[in-house]
């Protein structure tokens, strides 16, 4: 194989990266939702011809390191053709939780029959049916949640299925929103498409080949590298979600250039939403071990080559049908996250930050908007504080890990949404103390000006989240109601119908400290 320029490398690097986040443009531009035009909850990436991931938009890192798996599944259960766009929400088919709806679709040269790439996208959407607005309900199973939809194609040939799309909006209770961003989806598919033939009729095919191997190549190199600077042994820690019993445990061994996750001794998985399947596993053991190198490396299939992992199903971390699962994707990720750091800070210790808030504090709503006239519903994340550093305090207000995705603009949120937002400020003095001191939490109150059914899906209620070396831990969030004047707190995940006037504040955990004083 010719030996890759670093010059040229550099440049596909930044051209193919360019194509996500064009691509993503392009979806945030075209969607209707608040939740993916304000909040900009969509991931976009590119693969090459044997479905390994060769470039990633600077997106959600819960979708980015789970989407290969949607990718794989698409392409064992469908033969794409030109023009054919898949969609799969199945957690137990490609998908993480069923909110998140992926495209998938193949890029063929003119003349071939054989693609040269596969483009995805994933998108939360702001309902997808089930039992509560918002489809991120307290559930029981996963066909309580909302549509569940595998491998299907929505697109066939460039012509939009319209069986299959009035099948999935029958589903919904927001149908011209989903409508609206299932078609941003597909054109931000399109630009991409239209991109990487550019590309291969600019460099030719022969030579872009050869740098997303190369791209690979030295993710894994960066990798193996990283580990090695490591000191080989076998690291373990536990945590556990809000819920009596629901520990995640893990036991990483580091041996020369090479790592080995091994998750036995985590819970059995549960009756409630909080499931998490090897996908988004998977996707917070990449993003844990990317941040352990210091420069800015691609984000490619190469960086996971060097990296094992051990994960009996039926457990919290690897579930199996018809395990609920909406909480799974935005929640037990972070705190599988979080007990890899814990395990990782006693082999680099100087390297690891304290906990941050450790939940994305989910509220969802719905209900009927009597001056609009129609139904809506509205899904968020709150952003909490970030845990403290060898080198500094954490941050403020932030969202951490495995979201990346802003808050919805007070303007936008009561424009759309019989809503006032009545508080929204930080949490002072929820960061833990320390050498280095935790990032505050917020609070965040609504005045809900119509009857809405509300499901809040949050955690580190109990225990806040952990400091390091020292350090203290973060403040745990709260929830509460205010009713005719009257306050009464509420459970970190918990469903409830609220009447015109009620009000609701959001009280998002603090990071840990770093360090003893």
């Amino acid at each position: 194989m010719r030996q890759a320029d670093p010059i040229e490398l550099e440049l596909f690097r930044h051209v193919l990266a360019s194509v996500c986040e064009e691509m993503g443009i392009v979806l945030r531009k075209t969607a209707f939702s608040a939740n993916i035009k304000e909040r900009r909850d969509y991931s976009c990436a590119v693969y090459n011809s044997a479905g390994e991931a060769v470039a990633m938009g600077d997106h959600m890192p819960v979708h980015l390191g789970a989407m290969p798996e949607s990718v794989r599944e698409v392409r064992a259960s469908l033969q794409l053709q030109p023009g054919d766009v898949a969609i799969v929400n199945d957690p137990f088919r490609g998908g993480t939780h069923l909110p998140d709806i992926t495209a998938v679709s193949a890029v063929f040269l003119d003349g071939e029959r054989a693609p040269r790439f596969f483009l995805a996208n994933r998108a939360h959407h702001a309902d997808v049916g089930g039992m509560s607005p918002g489809s991120m309900p307290l559930a029981r199973e996963i066909f309580q949640e909302g549509i569940r939809i595998p491998p299907v194609l929505l697109v066939r040939g460039g012509r939009m299925d319209g069986e299959m799309l009035s099948l999935v909006l029958a589903n919904v209770r927001t149908p011209v929103e989903r409508e609206g961003d299932l078609l941003a989806q597909m054109m931000s598919i399109e630009r991409g498409k239209q991109r990487l033939k550019e590309l291969a009729g600019r460099y030719s095919m022969a030579r872009v080949d050869g740098n997303m191997r190369a791209l690979c190549a030295y993710s894994e190199r960066m990798m193996r590298a990283t580990l090695e600077k490591l000191p080989d042994g076998r690291y373990s820690f536990e945590d556990s979600l809000d819920e009596e019993g629901l520990r995640i445990a893990v036991t990483i061994t580091i041996k020369g250039d090479t790592a080995k996750l091994d998750f036995t001794g985590t819970a059995a998985q549960a009756d409630g939403p909080v499931n998490a399947n090897h996908a988004i596993t998977v996707a917070a053991a990449s993003y844990v071990f990317r941040c352990l190198i210091g420069e800015d490396v691609p984000f490619t299939a190469g960086l996971m080559r060097p990296i094992s992992i051990v994960n009996p199903e039926g457990t919290l971390t690897n579930a199996l049908p018809p395990a609920a699962m909406a909480a799974g994707n935005v929640e037990t990720s972070q705190r599988i996250t979080d007990v890899l750091l814990g395990a990782l800070a006693q082999a680099a210790p100087e390297r690891i930050p304290a906990a941050s808030s450790g939940t994305m504090n989910n509220l969802t709503f719905g209900g009927h908007d009597p001056l609009r006239r129609r139904t809506f519903a509205y899904y968020e994340t709150i952003a909490g504080g970030m845990g403290a550093s060898a080198k500094a305090d954490g941050h403020d207000a932030v969202h951490t890990h495995m979201t990346n995705s802003l808050n919805t603009p007070i303007e936008a949120f009561e424009h759309l949404f019989p809503v006032r937002l009545r508080s929204y400020r930080m949490r002072n003095g929820s960061g833990g103390e320390g050498r280095y001191r935790g990032g505050d939490g917020i609070i965040k109150e609504f005045e809900f000006l119509t009857p809405v059914e509300v499901t809040i899906l949050s955690d580190r209620r109990a225990r806040g989240p952990y400091g390091l070396q020292g350090g203290r831990a973060g403040k745990p969030g709260q929830n509460r109601l205010t009713t005719s004047g009257k306050n009464r707190s509420l459970a970190g995940k918990v469903r409830l119908q609220v009447s015109a006037g009620d009000r609701l504040a959001i009280e998002t955990p603090g990071g840990g400290g770093w360090g003893a004083k």
